[in-house]
This record gives structure tokens, sequence and C-alpha cells, in this order.
């Protein structure tokens, strides 16, 4: 049973904190997955999904209870009027304090799926603005204007700062604090675990416009693994003024 991290409910939407690892709706192979849409659906019969969070990906995401609020909501998605904001951990120091990346994005025709650069895609923009340097990784906090596949991730790699775990679209699937702690030592007979294993992205913030026609911003706490992220890259990484 998946306890679920509530943000905000009311009779017109509830906003969820999606943990990592866990699909936003059902795999279309395997319907015996868990998925966030089917734990709703068994807690409140009619759910309805507005978008979707990658598997690996934390965070808000905000779900209709009844089919008017979906019209409602997917309009603003639609029309872009919806703001939404990342918190990304990515590889090396990014160069600028906000950059703004307008890279069309195409499904990548391969066999390792997901999205590539391309001129033939549709148009995706994300703006990435610095929150914290590290030694050679960078917090980034990313709004995105366009809401395509993989889109930051995609972007973040295409720019040469892929996140700083990305099996996909970067060259690493954990991170242990052996990378950045100097002298350290296990003890005989253990191995090290990772500090985080997947994507080290977080949903973190959603404006928009509630049914009532009120401006809501709602935002998510770090999971654990983030949280621990940042706590041993500002401990052993951290860049001195």
């Amino acid at each position: 049973m998946i306890d679920l991290d509530i943000i905000f409910e009311d009779d017109d939407i509830i906003a969820v904190n999606k943990p990592a690892n866990l699909l936003t709706i059902p795999d279309r192979y395997n319907k015996s997955l868990p998925s966030l849409n089917n734990i709703l659906k068994e807690r409140y019969n009619e759910i309805f999904t507005l978008h979707r969070l990658d598997f690996g990906t934390s965070g808000i995401i905000l779900f209709a209870k009844n089919a008017s609020t979906h019209s409602f909501l997917s309009e603003q998605i639609n029309n872009r009027t919806i703001t939404k904001f990342y918190s990304a951990v990515l590889q090396g120091n990014f160069p600028e304090e906000t950059m703004q990346v307008d890279i069309p994005l195409l499904p990548n025709p391969g066999r390792g799926g997901g999205v590539i650069p391309s001129i033939r895609g549709k148009k995706a923009i994300s703006i990435f603005n610095i929150e914290q340097r590290f030694i050679n990784y960078t917090l980034v906090k990313v709004q995105i204007l366009t809401g395509r596949l993989h889109q930051i991730r995609a972007h973040a790699a295409s720019i040469g700062f892929p996140l700083l775990v990305d099996e996909l679209y970067g060259n690493k699937t954990d991170f242990f604090a052996s990378e950045v702690k100097k002298r350290y030592n296990l003890k005989k007979g253990t191995t090290e675990k990772p500090i985080i294993s997947r994507p080290t992205l977080h949903s973190r913030q959603i404006t928009f416009i509630h049914p009532s026609n009120k401006e809501m911003t709602l935002e998510a706490e770090y999971p654990k693994d983030f949280k621990a992220l940042l706590q041993i890259l500002s401990k052993y990484a951290c860049v001195k003024e």
C-alpha cells in the first residue's frame, strides 16, 4: 500500500507529491504495475489525469475530480497559462545565471526511446535558473513553457549539462557520497549504498487558476533522497566564496 503525500485537496482537485519510481498512468503493456492514477481511482472512483511526471521524477502533480474541472484546467494547460517549476541537479558548472533553451524535440526513432533534438521536432522551451553552485555540480530551478516528453532531461543533456543521475540522457545510474567525500571509508564487509538512484529531478511548484477563479500556487517538498543529495553536496562539494 502506497501512502500518498497529499498537498491539497478539495471537491474539484487533488494535488499529490508523487514519489519517485511510480507511474503516473497505467503501463500500456503491464496493467498490474502500480500507478498514481489507479491508486487515486480506487480511493475516489473517478479521477482525471491532467499532466504526467516521468516514472523516476518526484514532485507535485495535479488531478481533477470531475469532468468540468478537467476541462477547465486542460484549457489552461493547452493555452500554456499554467506555470510549472522543477528543481534539477546537473552535472558540471552551469555557465550562466539564466539560460533559455529553445530546442525542438522529436521522439527517438531508435530503440532507446525518449526524445532527441531535431528541427523536425515539436517546439520545446525551458528556462534554467541557477539556485546553487557546487564543485562540478549545479542546482537549477527550471521553468517549462511547453510540456514535452522528457523535456528538461533532454534539454539539459543537449546543452552539455545532463542531470547528475540520468541513465537515458546522461551516463550515471547512481550517485555515491564517495564521489565527493574524501577519505570515504566503509566498514569491512559492507557495500556503499547510493545516495540517489533515479533522475535528479523534482516537480517543485505549480501555479494555476482554480475553478473558483482564484489563482493557486502549490509546492512539493523534496523527498528524502533529493534532500540527502543536496546535503551531501553542500557539505563536501561546497563552493567557497
